[in-house]
């Protein structure tokens, strides 16, 4: 059972952790792990991660309404006339439907990983530090000179690729998917700006699969308590995804890479310890 304060302390984890490179399904998984000796608080579990996260996605929806709703009227009326990859609108619409592929494939046939053994502390940790390195190099090294409206289909399936690597927790769905766009040459601003939009249909799929699926298993957690803390993910959410475009305009990746191999170096020194079970 999670009661209301836990609940509303995950939203909060979700919401500031979901759209920054530092991955959330980690954070919502160490923090539990780190306070349960001074606070009980059990691992809230994948499903329960997973449909928290739809709060997020509200936040998602809200801040590009705009974009969405152009994207189906441009995709609408490109079907209606014959001409479906006219506009540049529809054809972002059938590159978000391409990069959730290789994601909702992965997802099927690693489900049992992601419930499981993927859920380690060694593995998050291990995640932390191999993802910061390859965050960075691929924010020094790559060009850094194309712009969202020169994505194409194959850019598309590539993030989409990279954000497959997300179903193993601490890589990060914004990190990979990140990592991957500055890796084909755009610059931060583009790279994340679309990797928050590829992370909707794939945080939908993602949600309501489990909320449909493991039911059951949440109602057991306190259905309530869920709400309430996919609302605050929402509201906290909002305000992440704005600061952190804004921040990725003139900022480099230096602080999140330095902050993920902080972490994972004290999560191992944790575990060696014997002060956190795995």
């Amino acid at each position: 059972m999670i009661d209301l304060p836990q609940a509303m302390l995950l939203g909060l984890i979700q919401g500031l952790t979901e759209f920054i490179p530092i991955s959330s399904t980690a954070h919502l998984r160490l923090v539990p792990a780190l306070i349960s000796p001074y606070y009980s608080m059990p691992d809230p579990g994948a499903a329960y991660s997973a449909v928290i996260q739809l709060g997020t996605l509200m936040s998602l929806v809200v801040y590009f309404r705009k974009d969405l709703a152009g994207f189906i009227q441009a995709t609408l009326s490109g079907i209606f006339s014959g001409r479906p990859f006219s506009d540049p609108r529809a054809r972002m619409a059938w590159y978000l439907v391409i990069g959730t592929v290789p994601v909702s494939v992965a997802g099927l046939l690693l489900s049992d990983f992601i419930e499981g053994p993927f859920r380690s502390l060694y593995v998050i940790a291990s995640s932390l530090i191999g993802l910061a390195i390859i965050l960075w190099l691929a924010d020094v090294f790559s060009k850094k000179d194309r712009a969202i409206e020169e994505l194409n289909w194959k850019d598309a399936l590539l993030i989409g690729v990279g954000q497959a690597f997300a179903l193993v927790p601490g890589a990060s769905r914004s990190g990979t998917t990140l990592t991957a766009g500055l890796m084909l040459g755009f610059d931060r601003y583009a790279a994340m700006r679309f990797s928050f939009l590829l992370s909707i249909p794939a945080i939908a799929l993602s949600g309501v699969y489990e909320l449909i699926k493991e039911y059951s298993q949440l109602e057991g957690a306190g259905l309530g308590g869920l709400a309430t803390g996919t609302l605050v993910a929402a509201l906290v959410g909002y305000g992440t995804v704005a600061g952190l475009l804004q921040f990725l305009r003139s900022h480099t990746t230096l602080a999140f890479v330095l902050y993920r191999i902080s972490m994972g170096i004290l999560l191992l020194a944790l575990l060696y310890a014997g002060l956190l079970e795995p």
